[in-house]
């Protein structure tokens, strides 16, 4: 049986991040891949989709890590400054490049985009081992309306996952500013409970921000 979860990942601060279509998310659950750089196995090929100020970030970490990774946008060319000071394992190319170079996809555009991303590449999207969306929906750029969808749908989560079908979704790295990524990426997960959890893990949130792993538990015992 397929489940939702929420999990947290900490190194000395939390990031709370949302999976779907991964049974459990106990360590026989995560797809082969996943679990084989986990444990010290080859990097990850990893497709960023938006390269901007937070795609550009956590790209450019996941590089410092030793994973291959490639930044794409509509205009892949702009990106050439930003992969010549990465190095070797940086590269750049358009949207459908970059997905089927990935073993992991990073989705990191504004959420408006999130349906048409869908149409698209929905099918490659539901082959990868995961699919991270670091997208939030936020008024003040994309709408009320998008904003209100959401919300109808029980939280980006579970709006994301409706969006891209049979994708394996993780929501990671929304909850915290671009600018305190390099001090935050790290995977001890706690569970926390299901994917409809989700619409607490935006900024201004129960769970956005920075918690111990104490303090997650008793944040998510009072949302419960």
């Amino acid at each position: 049986m397929i489940h939702d979860r929420i999990v947290r990942s900490r190194r000395d601060l939390f990031l709370l991040f949302t999976a779907c279509g991964i049974a459990g998310l106990g360590l026989g659950s995560w797809p082969a891949t996943v679990l084989a750089q986990a444990a010290g196995g080859s990097p990850l090929k990893i497709g960023m989709i938006g390269a901007g100020r937070e795609g550009g970030a956590l790209g450019t970490l996941f590089v410092k890590a030793g994973h291959p990774v490639m930044f794409s946008s509509r205009h892949p060319e702009d990106l050439k400054g930003l992969v010549e000071g990465l190095g070797p394992l940086a590269h750049a190319g358009t949207v459908a490049e970059a997905v089927e170079f990935a073993d992991v996809v990073m989705i990191v555009v504004p959420y408006t985009a999130m349906e048409q991303i869908g149409k698209e590449y929905g099918n490659a999207l539901a082959k990868k081992a995961l699919v991270i969306d670091v997208s939030n929906p936020i008024a003040r750029r994309d709408g009320d309306d998008i904003v209100k969808w959401v919300e109808q749908q029980g939280g980006a989560g579970l709006a994301t996952a409706k969006l891209l079908p049979g994708a394996r979704i993780v929501r990671a790295f929304n909850a915290i500013s671009y600018a305190k990524l390099a001090g935050e990426i790290g995977f001890e997960p706690v569970v926390v409970g299901g994917l409809a959890m989700g619409k607490y893990l935006v900024p201004g949130t129960p769970l956005g921000g920075e918690h111990t792993a104490a303090e997650i538990r008793q944040l998510v015992a009072s949302l419960r």
